[in-house]
């Protein structure tokens, strides 16, 4: 599949989201569940301290036979474009047409715990991207920006059709995709309302930029299970882990549910998980995920579909048969799939 394929494919394309800890034991019975169950593409976290993605990524391919992988996020601070350019490129060339490169500036705690600076995101993934993207179009590279020097190189690959999403939230980033990605990727525990207006900031650049087409892509944690309340529960620790963060404050506003972040923040810091996902209500659960029976399960991800995402990517999931059962909720019965 050529990069505009990838950006306009149709149907209701799903993929799920692997989290880095993941070890060798269990990751190619999760790639080959993604694989047969009709997921199109695994996005591969970049977390500092866990698993590497681009080993990931080959091993899960290694075991597949046609669903694509993504880097997600990488980020130039700690892995630079050069670098990020070639392990997408070498991906490419060992498995034609399934490798997906995102970048990303990096989750904060993890760059704070390496000791690696973040100056300047938006100026950074800006130039990022430019030499990734000219690198992967096998051309020399000759760039000379603020962050980043390259000095008349080119990729020994050659080119490689490999698309290039931007991990992005504020408006700024979001921008920045819409006019210089193929893809942009919205984090998880987002509201339907807050997608709406993180597209719209990409739309409006992608129009701006000559009506460029940019997919749209989200993470959106998931939990099914017969009982309603179950799933609900089981999704409570992660939501308060990722809500506790000030800047998913116009997010829950424009989602509508109330959360007292600064006592969350406080719960979570102190390792108090009973606090902490007491103060996630039922409500919280249902405007920030995907979760419930396998019924209520496909209707809020056509939600999300209908909120303008060309892919969901489930997230969240523990072990193969959560992966399995939440699958068969989202795909079981699509007929594009």
């Amino acid at each position: 599949m050529t990069i505009d394929q990838w950006k306009t494919a149709g149907g209701s394309r799903l993929g799920v989201s692997f989290e880095g800890g993941e070890n060798a034991a269990v990751l190619p019975g999760l790639a080959r569940r993604a694989d047969t169950a009709g997921a199109d593409t695994m996005w591969l976290a970049s977390h500092l301290f866990q698993r590497d993605p681009m080993v990931q990524a080959t091993m899960a391919l290694s075991a597949t036979t046609r669903i694509n992988a993504a880097l997600m996020a990488i980020s130039p601070y700690a892995v630079h474009p050069v670098h990020a350019a070639m392990a997408a490129a070498t991906l490419n060339e060992h498995f034609p047409g399934r490798a997906v490169l995102c970048l990303g500036a990096g989750a904060p705690g993890d760059m704070d715990a390496a000791g690696i600076a973040r100056p300047r995101p938006v100026a950074t993934l800006d130039e990022a991207i430019e030499i990734t993207r000219s690198l992967l179009a096998g051309e020399v590279v000759q760039f000379r920006g603020e962050h980043f020097r390259v000095s008349g190189r080119a990729l020994e690959t050659g080119a490689q059709d490999v698309p290039l999403v931007l991990a992005a939230t504020g408006p700024k980033m979001l921008q920045l995709a819409g006019r210089q990605a193929d893809g942009v990727l919205l984090s998880a525990a987002t509201s339907i309302e807050f997608v709406r207006w993180s597209l719209a900031q990409v739309s409006e650049a992608a129009n701006s930029a000559a009506g460029r087409q940019v997919r749209r892509i989200g993470l959106v944690f998931a939990s099914v299970d017969a009982d309603e309340g179950k799933a609900y529960e089981r999704l409570k620790p992660l939501l308060a882990f990722v809500l506790r963060g000030a800047h998913h404050a116009a997010n829950l506003e424009m989602g509508g549910a109330k959360l007292d972040q600064t006592a969350l923040y406080d719960a979570v810091t102190n390792d108090d998980w009973q606090r902490a996902t007491a103060l996630v209500s039922d409500e919280v659960v249902a405007r920030h995920s995907v979760s419930g029976t396998p019924a209520q399960v496909r209707a809020r991800l056509g939600e999300y579909r209908q909120a303008g995402l060309d892919e969901v990517v489930i997230a969240g999931m523990r072990g193969e048969a959560m992966l399995a059962e939440t699958l068969t909720a989202a795909l079981g019965d699509d007929p594009d799939k």
